[in-house]
């Protein structure tokens, strides 16, 4: 490992965290329980302090009431109440205008107060767990109050929560908004996917793995797939999905940042910068889609009524804030090409969606046939290809498909699946999927968080699409019922080319049935 590397097993070094949003569901439901985590795990140094920083009308003592009885209902296990006790006594809340020079004179001192009390040695982390409109002026303001500024041995850093940018223009505007006060190495652009383990495993897994490796690449790979499928819809933030949709929502980012992982080349080593060029150099690889391009390799949805469950579910234009003859896409499938030596002519195809089937997120590396020509002389008239899935969400873990003679007298072929289980292997691990994001801004480790040319890089990806959609308002919205996988051009995107989608959980069931039955077998052989 790179020298320069922070080490990822020791505590994070100490600092005064505060926190903008304060009040808000991410603070009590992730971050604090996070922090809490990190502190049962002894990742998070005992030199640590929170301030809280909202407009709504606390003090610190009425906040670390609110605290004190909301943590124990969002933590995964119970909390030790002497470490609940310990991280309530070093919480400190600012009540102010995000735009109130005044404020921030109060939020200033506080924090003196509390790196004086906690000997923090003057290092700062700002969380934004605001809306986005406010990313540009609570930087300003930090910056004027000389909050941002760094000095020796004492650093300053700032989270930026998602969504960064709406397009490629307003994106390339935050970035230089932001780089009016900060470096690019004081800005942590978070996305919350990267806090998973199988995320974070995906560089592990291939380049550990020597059987792995060699065989990643266009002369062996058929085509990729990247799921991201929730069968919610929008809930309470139909307001905000009106303005986002779902390309916005999720393809520059999440989907993005799989994408990138599962395609980029080898770094050097796991320094933030190494692996962030490999990461970006995909980006900019990818062939960029003319309209005829769009018309014919993305697909938008918009899901109608239907069940979910075994429940009866109201369809998109049904949700509350959202118009009642809403264009607002809550579906995409994109099919895209990468120009380089690896992936020539492998096709990725990424789809995302509310109200599907099934809440699953995934990665699969679909591989070549082999050739037919040892069982021509059989009864074998298929052979299935190998499948490597990478399952994120809702289960943790790794699985691989390969082919096998089924016992008996007469050549039969059947699917097996190795699987492997995170929770099953290393034991549950009850986290928020912020506790590793937080620990590598704290030690400085910027790995796994979005660097400004990626940023923009993703945008210049689906602008062209965001413009066509924008100029060709869709046809026939609702056109995928809730509880289906999305409408049926989706899979006509695959099909065209010879290929289907993976149907999580669906797939392995039918390949088990397959080798257990005989009459099954004969069927497919």
């Amino acid at each position: 490992m790179n020298q320069n590397h922070p080490d990822t097993n020791s505590s994070a070094a100490p600092c005064v965290m505060t926190i903008f949003g304060a009040t808000g569901d991410l603070t009590k439901r992730k971050l604090i329980p996070a922090l809490c985590n990190l502190a049962q795990e002894n990742l998070l140094s005992t030199q640590f302090a929170i301030v809280g920083f909202a407009a709504n009308d606390f003090d610190t003592e009425s906040f670390r009431k609110s605290l004190a009885e909301n943590i124990p209902k969002f933590a995964a296990l119970p909390i030790d109440p002497k470490l609940l006790d310990w991280m309530i006594q070093r919480t400190y809340y600012v009540k102010g205008d995000f735009l109130d020079s005044e404020a921030y004179k109060r939020l200033e001192q506080q924090i003196a107060e509390a790196d004086k009390k906690h000997n923090t040695l003057g290092n700062r982390l700002f969380y934004l767990a605001v809306a986005p409109r406010f990313f540009s002026s609570i930087v300003k303001m930090l910056g004027q109050c000389c909050l941002s500024k760094e000095e020796e041995n004492r650093w300053s850093r700032v989270i930026v929560e998602k969504p960064f940018g709406h397009d490629l223009a307003s994106a390339k505007q935050l970035n230089q908004e932001l780089k009016q006060v900060l470096t690019e190495k004081q800005i942590y652009r978070i996305d919350h996917y990267l806090g998973k383990e199988t995320v974070q495993n995906v560089m592990v897994f291939r380049f550990s793995n020597n059987i792995i490796e060699p065989l990643w690449n266009r002369n062996y790979v058929d085509h990729v797939q990247i799921t991201a499928a929730e069968t919610v819809g929008v809930e309470h933030r139909g307001g905000f999905y009106e303005t986002a949709g779902a390309l916005r929502d999720m393809v520059p980012n999440h989907l993005f940042q799989l994408f990138t992982m599962t395609a980029m080349e080898p770094p050097i080593s796991f320094d933030a910068d190494e692996v962030r060029n490999k990461q970006a150099e995909v980006l900019h690889a990818i062939q960029p889609l003319d309209p005829e391009d769009v018309l014919t390799n993305t697909v938008r949805g918009q899901y109608g009524s239907g069940t979910i469950d075994g429940q009866r579910v109201i369809g998109y234009r049904g949700e509350p804030d959202v118009a009642p003859d809403s264009n607002t896409e809550t579906f995409v499938a994109l099919k895209l090409l990468i120009d380089n030596w690896r992936w020539a002519g492998v096709p990725f195809y990424l789809r995302t969606g509310k109200r599907l089937a099934r809440r699953v997120t995934e990665i699969v590396i679909q591989f070549r046939r082999t050739p037919f020509v040892l069982f021509r002389n059989t009864t074998v008239r298929n052979l299935e290809t190998n499948r490597l899935v990478i399952h994120i969400q809702p289960e943790e873990g790794i699985s691989l498909s390969f082919g096998a003679k089924v016992p008996g007298s007469v050549m039969k072929l059947g699917l097996v699946n190795m699987d492997f289980d995170y929770c099953t292997y290393f034991g549950t691990e009850h986290s928020t999927g912020y506790e590793r994001l937080l620990r590598d801004c704290m030690a400085g480790d910027a790995t796994l968080f979005q660097r400004a040319d990626m940023v923009e890089a993703g945008w210049s990806v689906i602008q062209p699409i965001l413009d066509l959609w924008h100029a060709l308002p869709p046809r026939g919205f609702p056109n995928y019922a809730a509880g289906s996988w999305g409408p049926v051009e989706a899979e006509e995107l695959l099909e065209k080319d010879g290929r289907s989608w993976h149907r999580y959980g669906e797939d392995e069931l039918d390949k088990r049935a397959h080798i257990a039955s005989p009459e099954k077998t004969r069927m497919a052989g």
